[in-house]
Parts: structure tokens; sequence; C-alpha cells
């Protein structure tokens, strides 16, 4: 069993919570709360536009450094390593040291090596600041997390989160709108770089003086601090988070065999250009900006009236979810086809924010950002990294065309029958779980 300590405070031992005896209580005025979610969302938002502006300028960028296929996806896998390997260390400091410091700094890091890989004059002089893009947007999503659910009360979190992750499909569609627009019409592959560095610095400016409570160290029953491998340990003996992470891990492994072959099945199996086949694509992403906020609202509500109401919100999204594909691609993503998968971009995103709000409601707030830091881990290494991988696989094994890339992505809808039973068995430990770190009182820096 382990106690959590804040900063400069006495102890608070396991099953005992009481105040603070001499430092300021954490409170938050409304404006204060609104200005956390404001620059959270729109540096999520800019964290998307940056991740997605590589592909939008890919094909100009691969020609004019004269760069090999296998280059060029070099890049956005390597990118992607980085985000992985560095995203546990880097929500650890998060808990350790202060949100708001951590994400004011690798907002900046982040934004600064965007600059920089526009100024790259080879493969490697693009490569190398794009890792660094990615080992600073790293610990983004815990530091903005552990912020948001640290100032808005327990049974509006799912609701902000739900929000705060529409700012995925936005950023996402931006970075590949804007940053094709400016590409062809303003200068060439690198002004987007450019461009979208800007904001990221002025948000990661501001970022540093939101409010943030003080960091609470996580000692063993002896009283010693944890370290970095044993508060991870610490996250796999609560039953919840066990679950919860294999649960995410599948429904986005699902999801990504979607994301990364789509395209290419509607080229394949209605004879369209890339053109059409993207926009088929984005409209079913768009609808995420739809969904996050709806499922957030969903999740609260079912809170308030089942104990279990929050982590049985993606037991029936992640089931939805698999259905909505399967059918679509039934139908060869066309006629009711089309507008089952416009469903699927809708639901596929509205549990979301409940596995969000899952990972903080049964941690102390000393591991709020390794917490959701490892959930990402997890479901890059366990789902999103090898599930394209598997796609192609399959397709091929089966004989590839239009209908073995069919068969393939009809196969990979069984993980979400698979994350759906994972959440169902969380379900059965999330309240006893959530009890034991509630009353928590957190203080002010």
């Amino acid at each position: 069993m382990s106690t959590t300590t804040p900063a400069g405070s006495v102890e608070i031992k396991a099953g005992e919570i009481s105040a603070p005896s001499k430092s300021e209580a954490f409170t938050v005025s409304g404006f204060q709360r609104t200005s956390v979610l404001v620059i959270c969302f729109l540096l999520y938002m800019i964290n998307f536009m940056d991740r997605q502006v590589l592909s939008a300028v890919l094909e100009p960028m691969r020609i004019d450094l004269r760069l090999t296929d296998t280059q060029a996806g070099g890049l956005q896998t390597l990118f992607f390593l980085s985000m992985a390997v560095l995203a546990i260390p880097a929500s650890y400091l998060v808990d350790r040291w202060s949100r708001r410091k951590t994400m004011s700094l690798i907002a900046i890091i982040w934004s600064g090596f965007t600059y920089v890989t526009g100024l790259g004059r080879s493969f490697v002089g693009v490569l190398l600041p794009r890792i660094a893009v990615g080992v600073g947007e790293a610990g983004y999503p815990s530091a903005s997390t552990a912020m948001l659910t640290a100032v808005y009360p327990q049974e509006a979190r799912s609701r902000v989160l739900g929000i705060f992750n529409a700012a995925v499909p936005m950023g996402t569609a931006a970075g590949a709108l804007l940053g094709g627009y400016l590409s062809a019409h303003h200068g060439g592959w690198r002004t987007p770089f450019f461009v979208f560095a800007v904001p990221g610095i002025i948000l990661g400016i501001l970022a540093y003086f939101l409010k943030d409570y003080k960091s609470v160290a996580v000692t063993d029953e002896r009283g010693r601090k944890t370290g970095f491998w044993s508060s991870v340990a610490l996250l796999f003996k609560i039953p919840t988070l066990r679950w919860l992470y294999i649960g995410y891990a599948m429904h986005n492994a699902m999801a990504f065999a979607y994301a990364a072959w789509g395209a290419a099945f509607i080229m394949r199996v209605q004879n369209v250009s890339e053109a059409k086949a993207g926009m088929i694509m984005g409209v079913g992403a768009l609808m995420g900006i739809l969904g996050a906020p709806v499922g957030g609202v969903i999740a609260d509500l079912w809170q308030k009236k089942n104990r279990k109401g929050r982590i049985l919100t993606p037991v029936l999204t992640s089931l939805g979810t698999a259905v909505l594909l399967f059918l679509a691609l039934l139908f060869d993503v066309k006629g009711p086809g089309f507008l089952l998968v416009v469903l699927f971009g809708a639901v596929a995103v509205m549990g979301i924010p409940a596995v969000n709000s899952i990972s903080q409601d049964v941690v102390s707030p000393g591991l709020k950002g390794v917490s959701w830091g490892m959930c990402g881990f997890v479901m890059m290494v366990c789902g999103g990294a090898w599930s394209p991988s598997a796609t192609g696989a399959i397709s091929d094994a089966l004989g590839g065309g239009a209908w073995g890339l069919k068969a393939a992505m009809m196969i990979l809808c069984l993980l979400g029958l698979v994350a759906c039973f994972c959440f169902w068995r969380g379900s059965k430990h999330y309240p006893s779980d959530m009890e034991k770190v509630e009353g928590f009182k957190l203080e002010a820096e």
C-alpha cells in the first residue's frame, strides 16, 4: 500500500484524508478554470496541427529533398516512436515537478522544433527536429489532463474532457487543410512549419501563468518517496487501470486500422481518386468534433445515476464502433455504408473522455500525469503501433486487393469486442478503486 504526501505539508497516510494545516487550499475562480480549459484546448489543437502538417506536405517535401518512400515513411514512424518512448518519463515529470511549467516548457520546445523542421535541407535535417517535436509533445496530454481534472469538479470531469478532446479532430483537420493550402499557395512545404510554430510558442508562454496545485509526493508504507518504476508499478496494482489500459489499446487498434487503410480501401473498392477518398475519410473524422463532447456529457450524466456509469460508457461505444465499422465495410463505405462510417466517426471517440477521466478518478494526485501517460503508452505499444501493419499482413495473406483489405479490417473489428469486454471487467472494480482516493485535499502552489 502507498501513501501520498503533498510537498511541504503534513503526511497523509493511506486511508486517511486530512487538509494541510498551514498551506493554502487549492481553489480556482470561474475565470481561472475557464482559462485552463481554453489554453489547454488550443494547445492540444496546435499539438495535432503540428502532428498532421508533415502528412499534408510529405509529397512536395519528399520531392524537394529527394527522399525515398522508405525515408518519408520513416519520418512518421520515428516521430510516433519518440512520443511512445518518452510518454511515461514526461508524465512522471508532470507529477513530480509542475503541470503548468511542464506544459509551458514542452509547448515552447515542440513549437520551436516545428520551426526548425522547416529549415531542414536533408533527411537528417528534417528527422532530428521532428523527433524533438515528438519528445516535446509526449508529455502534453498528461499535463493538460492532470490540470483539467484538478480545476473542474469530479461530476463534470468527462464533460470537460469531452470538450478538450474535440481539439483532436479540429487540429487534425486544420493541420491537413491549412498545411496543404500554405504549402501550395504561400512559399512551399516549409511555410506551414514556420506558421504553426508561432501560436504554440505564444500559448506556451501563457500556460506558465495558469493556476496549478502543489505537486504531491508518493511514498511507500515506510514514508520513503517512490521512484519512477515504483510509481509505474503502483498503477498496475489498481485493477480498474489494468483493464482500462488494455481496453483502450484494443479499441484504438481497431480504429487505427481504418485510419491507416481506409483511404486505400475506398480507392480500391470505389475506383476513386485520393482526393475523393480523403474527403470521405475527412467527413467521418470531423464527426469527432461532435462525438467527443457528447460522449463526455453522457458519461457524466450516467455517473450521477450509476457509480459505474462512466466506465460503462466505453463498453457501449466500443461495441457500437465495432458494429458500425463492420457494417460500413460490408457496404464498401458507399450509400448506407457512407452514413455508417459517418456515425462511426462520432461513436469511435465518444468513449475517450470517459477513459481519460477514469484514468484520473482512481489515482491520487501524485499519479495523475503518469496514469494517463501509461494509458497512451500501452495504447501505442499494444494497439496503435502494430494494427496498421497487422492489417496489411492479413490483407496480403488473403490475396490483397480490395477484398483482402476489406476482410482484414473486418477481422480487426473483433478487437472492438475485446475492448468492450475489458471495459466491462474494469467496471467491477471502478467504484471501489475510486473510493480509495476520494476526498484528497490539494494545496495551491
